[in-house]
């Protein structure tokens, strides 16, 4: 909840959580963080344009940790000591959770170096690096359906699963183009969302470029399977140290009358060092 001034007034908005230093049970009454919380089998999409966006992706590790949910972190950009570090800022430590079992992740920078160094026969979550045509991802699939498919006759002791990537458009860059990425999606929530009641979340980077059809297609396509997408966008003005970028929200949902499939709203915000203020469009503090 962030306190806000209208015309000399003060008001109550409720803002989207607070990314990054969202507990379970602040997450659980209201707004987007608790609608993740209490409703499962969605898929999440994470867009950045101009800006960087790995703030929410962060938010969203650290948030389900603290819900106590089985995740599997498909990390492509970082390695996992700069995640653990930001996480450690958020009050998670990401290196404890994977030593209790309740984290598994594929450290994308180290993993593109260890899949030339064993047996072709040897599958691996990137085997596709190794392919004369890279449009494989079977052995990445069968990597998140081992680490998040429950244990039959154990005892649940995670709320549900989630699949977390950062982010989507690396893979293009790897040379898997934009079906093929689609389809792991695809597989994913069939067996995440549908099967086992879990969640998804992937970010994606919009490039800005006409010319790029790949990265237009793969953003299309997942913005069509999205339940909410969280678009965070440079100011067109530029720089300020005040106000970082805006947030779109945008609530899907396809099975309702046109005229109230979508609903969204957009936020202000400014990067802290252990949180991030939202705040209304033109409402910064530094400007009240």
């Amino acid at each position: 909840m962030k306190r806000t001034r209208t015309c000399g007034k003060s008001r109550d908005v409720r803002v989207p959580g607070a990314l990054g230093s969202c507990s379970p049970q602040r997450a659980r009454p209201r707004g987007w963080a608790g609608h993740l919380g209490l409703r499962k089998g969605k898929l999440t999409l994470l867009c950045d344009a101009k800006t960087d966006g790995s703030f929410l992706v962060h938010h969203f590790l650290s948030f389900y940790l603290k819900a106590n949910c089985k995740v599997c972190f498909v990390a492509l950009v970082q390695s996992f000591s700069h995640y653990n570090i930001v996480g450690q800022k958020l009050g998670v430590s990401l290196t404890a959770a994977r030593e209790r079992g309740q984290l598994a992740v594929l450290e994308g920078l180290r993993s593109a170096v260890d899949v030339f160094f064993r047996p072709r026969e040897q599958l691996h979550p990137l085997q596709f690096l190794r392919e004369a045509s890279a449009g494989d991802l079977q052995p990445l699939y069968a990597f998140v359906r081992d680490a998040l498919e429950p244990v039959d006759g154990g005892e649940d002791a995670w709320r549900c699963p989630v699949l977390l990537v950062d982010d989507l458009s690396v893979l293009l860059s790897l040379g898997v183009g934009p079906v093929a990425v689609l389809d792991f999606v695809h597989y994913c929530r069939a067996t995440v969302c549908r099967e086992w009641k879990g969640n998804i979340v992937a970010l994606v980077h919009d490039s800005g470029d006409a010319e790029d059809e790949e990265s237009d297609v793969l953003l299309n396509g997942l913005s069509h399977q999205s339940h909410l997408i969280l678009r965070a966008e440079g100011l067109a003005t530029g720089f300020c140290k005040d106000v970082h970028g805006q947030l779109r929200i945008l609530w899907r949902r396809p099975l309702q009358p046109t005229a109230h499939r979508d609903r969204s709203l957009t936020y202000q915000y400014k990067i802290q060092d252990k949180s991030v203020s939202f705040f209304a469009k033109g409402m910064s503090p530094a400007v009240l």
